[in-house]
């Protein structure tokens, strides 16, 4: 049955993505180095650093971006409060409902409209010991003054670890998590 899905799914993609328009060709285009930039810095864990940030900067919305820097602000406030004797606010990966992260990526059907855009991106985690984990996250992309940037992540994996709703969600909830607990 997981075959027949994934094939109905694999035929959707190459149907629509004979369709794309120069629109969905450039949200394609932001999707894809967003991950490219993500498979470099594989295992992520938590917040990435500011190098990372950094790295990931032209692919991120503002919005985006601010949350990033005001989650890693939070895990800095509460791990010095914790006299570094907790667990992290957010661990392992940020960017996919996987604890483990993804070890590959493959954007699939993209749609815009006006100034928003989504791409299905299908994740791969293979630790080449176990069956490798298939998954499908939708990123959420908004038109910015240099093009299309990623705005959030809505996961779609259902593992029993890793995040659940969306990448701004699991970052709000830290950075309130941390403030509540530093005050």
């Amino acid at each position: 049955m997981k075959a027949v899905a994934a094939l109905a799914i694999a035929c959707l993609m190459v149907g629509t993505a004979a369709d794309a328009s120069p629109a969905d060709d450039a949200l394609r285009a932001t999707t894809s180095g967003f991950y490219g930039v993500y498979m470099t810095l594989h295992p992520s864990d938590g917040v990435p650093d500011p190098s990372a940030r950094a790295r990931f900067a032209p692919f991120l919305s503002p919005g985006l971006a601010a949350l990033l820097a005001q989650g890693a602000a939070a895990e800095s406030r509460y791990a010095e409060v914790t006299k570094h004797q907790a667990p992290p606010l957010m661990e392992g990966d940020l960017f996919s409902p996987n604890f483990e992260g993804a070890t590959a990526f493959r954007v699939g059907a993209c749609q815009s409209e006006a100034d928003h855009g989504r791409c299905a991106v299908v994740l791969t985690y293979d630790d080449r010991k176990d069956k490798p984990l298939l998954w499908t996250d939708t990123v959420l992309l908004a038109r910015g003054a240099g093009g299309w940037q990623v705005d959030d992540i809505v996961y779609g994996g259902t593992g029993a670890f890793g995040n659940r709703g969306r990448l701004t969600e699991v970052l709000q909830n830290a950075i309130h998590d941390g403030d509540a607990f530093s005050h």
